[in-house]
């Protein structure tokens, strides 16, 4: 048992990464909007590039955002019936739902999220506005990255399942403030 608990807290760090990662992009987000704003009321500039980066920085909050939520429990699900359940209830459902659909659908979109990035870097391709961003395969390759975050995350989940399951856990305690403990 103290491999799974060796395990999981490595799983809470690598998940804990991720928010950190996804907590950055939403600021350096917020900036870039501010500046594209000022730029265009203040100055009647406008950046097809900084425009750009607002959605590449997006994409990162959502993409490294999810293994985060994963592992802090505020994914979406059907809370009318799971917040009535016990601790193991939900360690039953968290475990069946991590295996049987977040490990499943990390290793789909890892797969062919890996072959959409390596198209675009062999394609050589970059925005097709012009002032736009170059190397476009490198915001494409934060999709399969994301994948093995979503996979580690659902490890997570099953770690961490499994130790509620031996009852050195609770979801009560670990996840009532939103957030890792």
């Amino acid at each position: 048992m103290r491999w799974i608990i060796k395990l999981d807290e490595g799983l809470d760090r690598l998940a804990t990464f991720c928010g950190w990662v996804a907590c950055l992009a939403m600021i350096l987000m917020a900036a870039n909007v501010f500046y594209d704003v000022v730029a265009r009321y203040l100055f009647n500039s406008v950046s097809i590039g900084m425009q750009e980066m607002e959605w590449h920085l997006y994409s990162v909050v959502f993409l490294m955002g999810i293994p985060y939520a994963l592992r802090a429990d505020g994914h979406v699900r059907v809370d009318v019936f799971y917040a009535r359940w016990g601790d193991k209830a939900k360690a039953w459902i968290n475990l069946i739902g991590a295996v049987i659909f977040v490990l499943p659908f990390a290793y789909l979109i890892g797969t062919y999220g890996y072959d959409f990035a390596v198209d675009s870097y062999k394609m050589g391709e970059s925005s097709g506005d012009p002032g736009g961003l170059p190397h476009r395969f490198i915001i494409k390759a934060v999709i399969p990255f994301s994948a093995f975050f979503i996979a580690t995350a659902g490890l997570g989940m099953i770690t961490f399942a499994l130790r509620v399951m031996s009852g050195e856990k609770s979801y009560e305690v670990e996840h009532s403030a939103g957030g890792l403990a």
